[in-house]
C-alpha cells in the first residue's frame, strides 16, 4: 500500500516538474525575443559563419613575410600541417590549411594582375 502512494506521488511530482520546465522554457523563449537577445544571437552566428581570414592573418599564422617566394610559403605549410597532422591539433592544422588557401588567392590574384592582356 505505502509502494501504491509512494509510486504515485512520484509519478505527480514528475508531471508537475515536466509542466514547470515547459513553462519556464517558454518563458525565456518570450524574454529573448521580447529583448532582442534572439536576433542578436542569430547575427553573431551569421557574423561568425561569414568571417573570411585575412591575409595579415594567414601570413601571421604560416610566420611569413609579404617578400616572401610562394615556394618558402609552400615549405612552411608543409611543414605546419605535417607537424600537427603528427602530434598537433586538428584545428591548428585546419588554421594552417585556411592560411595556405588565403594566401594562394592573393598570389593567384597578384599573378593575374601582372600579365599584360
Amino acid at each position: 500500500m505505502a509502494a501504491k502512494i509512494l509510486a504515485n506521488l512520484i509519478i505527480m511530482g514528475s508531471g508537475i516538474l515536466a509542466r514547470a520546465v515547459v513553462q519556464a522554457y517558454r518563458q525565456a523563449l518570450a524574454n529573448a525575443s521580447k529583448s532582442g537577445v534572439a536576433q542578436e544571437t542569430l547575427q553573431n552566428a551569421a557574423r561568425r559563419a561569414s568571417k573570411v581570414m585575412t591575409e595579415q592573418e594567414a601570413r601571421q599564422i604560416l610566420g611569413v613575410t609579404e617578400e616572401m617566394p610562394w615556394e618558402e610559403i609552400v615549405k612552411k605549410y608543409d611543414n605546419l600541417f605535417e607537424r600537427n597532422a603528427k602530434n598537433g591539433s586538428f584545428y591548428l592544422q585546419s588554421k594552417v590549411h585556411r592560411a595556405k588557401e588565403c594566401l594562394e588567392d592573393v598570389y593567384r590574384s597578384k599573378a593575374e594582375g601582372a600579365t599584360p592582356s
